[in-house]
């Protein structure tokens, strides 16, 4: 049964097997990731124009400005984050490895929970101390309008946005490692 009829199909089989069906489309997966962190601050831009937040009082305008920048930043982390995790998904299973999904998933949890993470961690902080400082208790109404109205304002805020971002990154990570460990142990097990 080695003939052509039979055997066609095997390179494609070889392709799925080895992982490259995975690996490949999660690093484009990372690439337009990054992509869309680059835009974001553009549409938030658009949205607040569009939103007419420039003809609100000159503090709405000045503290959505300084969140701007803050996003602005958080997006470049971002997008540095994303770009610099799609050349590492690649090599995240080795060929001989016969479980090579779990590794890829797991790396994406992993890069996943590591920007919204940090995303929180920065953009929560900031809108929180800015809007707080500058505006007090009209800071709710402009955190609405940017569609961050989930961060809050306060005090509490102030404190708790880096430690939700701590807690997100770390979580992501210890559930990427329990995949990865399990992957692994499977991967050498199978070796023996």
């Amino acid at each position: 049964m080695d003939n052509k009829f039979f055997t066609f199909i095997k390179p494609y089989l070889s392709f799925i097997d080895n992982g490259h069906l995975y690996r490949k489309p999660f690093s484009w997966l990372y690439i337009l990731l990054a992509i869309i962190n680059l835009i974001l601050p553009i549409f938030i831009f658009y949205q607040a124009v569009v939103n007419k937040i420039f003809d609100a009082q000159a503090k709405f305008i000045i503290v959505f400005l300084l969140v701007w920048i803050i996003i602005a930043f958080a997006s470049w982390v971002s997008f540095q984050l994303w770009w610099d995790r799609k050349s590492k998904v690649i090599s995240t299973a080795v060929e001989s490895d016969e479980f090579v999904a779990t590794p890829v998933f797991s790396h994406f949890i992993q890069t996943l929970g590591e920007w919204l993470g940090t995303w929180i961690g920065i953009v929560g902080f900031g809108t929180a101390l800015l809007t707080t400082i500058i505006l007090g208790g009209e800071g709710n109404s402009l955190s609405a309008q940017l569609g961050l109205d989930f961060m809050g304002t306060g005090f509490l805020s102030i404190v708790l946005m880096p430690i939700f971002g701590f807690l997100i990154i770390v979580a992501a990570r210890f559930l990427a490692e329990q995949f990865r460990a399990l992957a692994s142990i499977a991967n050498n097990t199978k070796k023996k």
